[in-house]
C-alpha cells in the first residue's frame, strides 16, 4: 500500500471545520513563486502548477527508472498547497486577485535530497518538453498555527477566516501573520470534479 500522507498525517491534513491549534514541524516541499490572479487562463498560476506537478510525478515514478533515491518508498503525491500574501495588507482581500503574491508547493516524503529534486526537475524538463526551472527546493518550518477545513467555494473564505480569529481571541492567541509566516492553504478536492459548494480547503495562519 503506498503511503499516503494525507491518512498518515490526518492532524495537518483533515482537520475539523472548527479552529485547532495545531504544530507545524519542518517540511520539505517543490515549489514555485509567482503573483497575479489564480484563476487567470493559462496565466503564471496555473503553469506553476503544471511545473509543480511536473517535478512531483518524476520523483515519484523515479524507481521505474535508473535513477534510484535512497530511502524510496511508494507515496501518493501529496495535495496542492498555497502561502499567499499581498503587500501592505493585513489579511486577504479577495477582491483584489491581480494583487495576489504566492508561493505554490506540493510536500515532498522526507527521503528526496536536494539532489534527487535537482535531477526531477532536470529530467521532467526534458521528458515533458517544458521548463521547470522555476521550482526550487523550498523548506518551511510552520511552528505554532490555527488551522480549520473551509467548506465551499474560495471567496468564501473570510467568513472562515473570522471564525478562526473570534477562536484565537477567546483563547488568548493572536495571528502571527508577516512577510515570514504567511496565509496557508491545503487544497483537498479535485476542483475540476467537484461542484464549488463541496470544495474542502485548509485554512492555516500563524499565531503567537
Amino acid at each position: 500500500m503506498a503511503f499516503d500522507f494525507k491518512k498518515e498525517y490526518k492532524e495537518y491534513y483533515m482537520p475539523k471545520n472548527k479552529p485547532e491549534i495545531v504544530n507545524i514541524p519542518k517540511a520539505n516541499y517543490i515549489a514555485v513563486r509567482g503573483k497575479g490572479n489564480p484563476n487567470e487562463e493559462g496565466g503564471a498560476y496555473q503553469q506553476a502548477v503544471d511545473v509543480l506537478y511536473a517535478v512531483a510525478y518524476t520523483l515519484k515514478m523515479s524507481y521505474k527508472t535508473d535513477y534510484k533515491i535512497e530511502g524510496f518508498f511508494e507515496y501518493v503525491v501529496p495535495p496542492l498547497e498555497g502561502f499567499w500574501w499581498q503587500n501592505h495588507a493585513a489579511g486577504v482581500d479577495y477582491s483584489n486577485k491581480d494583487s495576489f503574491h504566492w508561493i505554490s508547493v506540493i510536500r515532498l516524503p522526507d527521503f528526496v535530497t536536494k539532489a534527487d529534486f535537482d535531477w526531477a526537475v532536470k529530467t521532467a524538463s526534458k521528458k515533458k518538453k517544458m521548463d521547470c526551472s522555476s521550482a526550487e527546493f523550498f523548506t518551511v518550518e510552520e511552528g505554532l498555527c490555527v488551522q480549520i477545513m473551509h467548506i465551499g467555494p474560495f471567496d468564501d473564505e473570510p467568513a472562515t477566516v473570522a471564525v478562526m480569529n473570534a477562536y484565537l481571541a477567546e483563547n488568548n492567541y493572536e495571528n502571527d501573520l508577516s512577510d515570514r509566516r504567511l496565509h496557508h492553504e491545503i487544497y483537498m478536492s479535485d476542483v475540476r470534479k467537484t461542484a464549488p459548494e463541496k470544495w474542502k480547503t485548509v485554512i492555516r495562519h500563524p499565531i503567537k
